[in-house]
């Protein structure tokens, strides 16, 4: 099955690049799934987990050979979204820059819309 690329969503160098790292040390395919679930301080939280496949309602986005892919419900979340990796003194993280969050919390894990 041959999937399209989209355009709603967008992994950054930076994100691939620790993606392939994890990856390549587990074992597994570099595809990170990003879903939301309800919770977190502020309504909804992103989840981040290495994905065995792509499923076919999926979007999925590509950088550097890594793939992001996103779910149908979870995607109207987070279109037009940014996936990043940051380093800071703080700790290292994935970070969502989500221009469809209303606000957010400290942690940068937890949105609402």
């Amino acid at each position: 099955m041959t999937m399209a690329l989209s355009n709603d969503i967008a992994l950054t160098p930076a994100a691939a690049a620790r993606v392939a790292a994890i990856a390549a040390k587990l074992g597994k395919a570099a595809t990170l799934r990003l879903s939301v679930e309800g919770g977190g301080c502020s309504g909804f939280q992103y989840k981040f987990e290495l994905a065995d496949g792509v499923d076919g309602e999926d979007s999925l986005t590509q950088t550097d050979g890594v793939q992001l892919v996103v779910d149908p419900i979870s995607l109207d979340l987070v279109r037009g979204a940014s996936v990043d990796f940051v380093e800071s003194l703080g700790g290292a993280a994935f970070r969502v820059t989500n221009p469809n969050a209303a606000s957010g919390c400290g942690c940068g894990t937890s949105f609402s819309v």
